[in-house]
């Protein structure tokens, strides 16, 4: 019998490949960070070895070195300011397709990618799912190092616990050289007006609510592959 981790890493999997129907030869593909859209990377590669011809703009310095291992190509948006199409994971996916991203610390460069694309694709697993954003998970808010203790005390005043990240016994530091915080805020009723919110506050960079931004998440479960898309 597998492990719940391994059926988990297979419908992971299940997910991502069913993302690269989304794909075709020209096009700018942001390239999400997480377990699960590693899987799409790495296929992505493969795809790219068989002829595919992409060019990829990394969300963080985990997926480039990915990217960089399996042979997708890379550029900037120096070289293209507009993406075709993004695909990345989530940490909570609600009904209207509202999302909370960021636990593995890469919401602000995530964040710029999606706004740069035409259309954002989230693979998840099915425990993704919630009835509202808020209900499982924290909202991660990068701030910048100097202002941590401040934007804290603000978020606490709002409700909620917040702590700042730790690894190893230290500040975990974000590819920008930024601290995150935690904020385990509880059921968020109205994603967009907390996400402009939070981003209101003097010191903050950005939060990992990202509301209104995926056009189609596509759901492994054990019943199989499911596609939601947005409702405008």
């Amino acid at each position: 019998m597998r492990s719940a981790t391994s059926m988990t890493d297979a419908l992971k999997r299940q997910a991502s490949i069913a993302a690269l129907d989304e794909i075709r030869s020209g096009m700018i593909v942001g390239l999400g960070t997480g377990s699960t859209v590693a899987h799409f990377i790495r296929e992505l590669g493969a795809r790219v070895a068989a002829g595919l011809k992409i060019a990829g703009i990394p969300t963080s310095e985990e997926s480039r070195r990915l990217a960089e291992q399996v042979g997708v190509p890379l550029t900037s948006f120096k070289e293209h300011p507009v993406i075709d199409v993004t695909v990345d994971g989530a940490d909570e996916v609600s009904p209207a397709l509202d999302l909370i991203k960021g636990l593995g610390g890469a919401l602000v460069r995530e964040k710029i990618v999606a706004h740069a694309s035409k259309r954002v694709v989230i693979v998840v697993d099915e425990t993704k799912l919630v009835d509202k954003l808020g209900i499982k998970t924290v909202i991660p808010v990068e701030v910048i190092p100097l202002a941590a203790d401040r934007v804290v005390l603000q978020l606490k005043d709002w409700g909620g616990e917040v702590r700042i990240r730790e690894k190893d016994g230290q500040w975990f530091i974000s590819d920008n050289g930024n601290v995150i915080l935690d904020w385990k805020h509880g059921i968020i009723e109205q994603p967009a007006s907390l996400e402009k919110q939070v981003k209101l506050v003097t010191g903050v960079v950005d939060s990992g609510i990202f509301a209104g931004v995926a056009q189609r998440v596509i759901v492994a479960g054990a019943s199989g592959i499911r596609s939601l898309e947005r409702k405008n």
